[in-house]
């Protein structure tokens, strides 16, 4: 689906400016944003009692998980003045899973599934020890209620 293409762009080559987020960005994993920093840019869409609660950037796409929704950010352009914000609400999550990283492996993935997707729709690596639990800790705490 588009959807499933789109998300999966999601791992494309990207860097970020956070600590070791050049590495983790080549390398397609996540780093995680403070909640702080993301505010201002997310307040005109989010609802009057809906608060971020983790999120994660790429170059410049992210993964922001709310206590309503996950927001799919991808930016667009070179310059990523076009942004689009995919919301994908807890209840179309029909599974989720994440692998940790091994002893030889150094990073993780997490995966969701969408009600009526037979394979995961957002595929995420992250870096070994790192966010990884943190998201999979927030998608129990919404999905499984």
């Amino acid at each position: 689906s588009s959807l499933q293409t789109r998300i999966y762009r999601f791992k494309t080559l990207n860097y970020t400016l956070y600590p070791m987020g050049l590495l983790n960005g080549l390398m397609g994993h996540a780093s995680a944003v403070p909640v702080e920093k993301l505010t201002k840019e997310f307040q005109p869409i989010l609802l009057d009692d809906e608060q971020i609660e983790k999120a994660f950037r790429l170059i410049r796409d992210m993964l922001v998980f709310t206590n309503k929704r996950l927001i799919v950010v991808n930016k667009q352009g070179l310059t990523g003045s076009k942004i689009e914000y995919q919301s994908v609400p807890y209840a179309s999550i029909k599974m989720f899973s994440k692998e940790s990283a091994g002893m030889m492996d150094f990073d993780a993935e997490l995966k969701i599934w969408l009600t009526g997707e037979a394979t995961p729709t957002i595929k995420q690596e992250f870096r070994k020890g790192d966010n990884v639990n943190d998201a999979y800790k927030v998608l129990s705490k919404y999905v499984l209620k």
